[in-house]
């Protein structure tokens, strides 16, 4: 029976993480380090967003990066996403 709870969500166990591990903001732009359990590790991802004419655009964005920890995981996020911002800018969100 644990089996299936564990495979249907069922049962304890911890909990994963609610909310972002870090934020920052950067060039005008918030950024959300959500790093996310993977097989042992964390693995980078995260959110973009900014407020374009009136309206509050979202990118996200996961990369396979992975790392032994979730504070590990968020920093690198937030480097990456500021690669993100550099490199694409607004026309991410296009």
């Amino acid at each position: 029976m644990s089996f299936w709870k564990s495979l249907f969500g069922g049962g304890g166990g911890s909990a994963a993480p609610k909310g972002p591990a870090a934020t920052a903001e950067y060039k005008g732009f918030a950024i959300a380090a959500e790093p996310f359990a993977n097989g042992g590790q964390f693995q980078v991802a995260g959110t973009i967003t900014k407020d374009v004419g009136g309206v509050v655009r979202e990118h996200k964005y996961i990369r396979a990066d992975t790392f032994g920890s979730r504070e590990e995981a968020a920093k690198f996020s937030l480097m990456k996403a500021q690669q993100i911002i550099d490199q694409q800018g607004e026309r991410m969100f296009g």
